[in-house]
């Protein structure tokens, strides 16, 4: 087996800090609001919310295994992780050929507490 090579991220997270007050507790500003939009809007789609779902229930999926349970080819998994990493909810790692993906739960918990969750 050869040696493990140290995890690098394919598309950097933002940190879970990085996203903004609650919006119960006051008034968002323009730029947590924008941060919020984003990840607002990276969810906003059905395909991305399962896709979510999926790799949220494991502790890592690889791309390849995403395809089946979804119904979509490859070329739209990679469309959709690639907005949900760059909204700060997926990390992923290449192998070989393939991306491994897990969901960076720092950043779910700060997207959960700025909905006043």
């Amino acid at each position: 087996m050869p040696p493990s090579r140290p995890k690098q991220p394919l598309i950097a997270s933002f940190p879970a800090d990085l996203c903004c007050g609650s919006v119960t507790e006051a008034p968002l500003s323009e730029g947590e609001a924008e941060e919020l939009g984003k990840v607002l809007g990276a969810l906003a789609d059905p395909v991305r919310l399962r896709l979510l779902s999926l790799v949220a229930s494991q502790v890592e999926v690889c791309s390849c295994d995403l395809e089946a349970p979804l119904g979509k080819s490859q070329p739209t998994i990679s469309h959709h992780t690639r907005v949900l990493a760059q909204a700060g909810l997926l990390v992923s790692e290449k192998r070989g050929r393939w991306v491994w993906w897990r969901v960076d739960a720092d950043r779910l918990e700060a997207v959960r507490k700025a909905l006043g969750g």
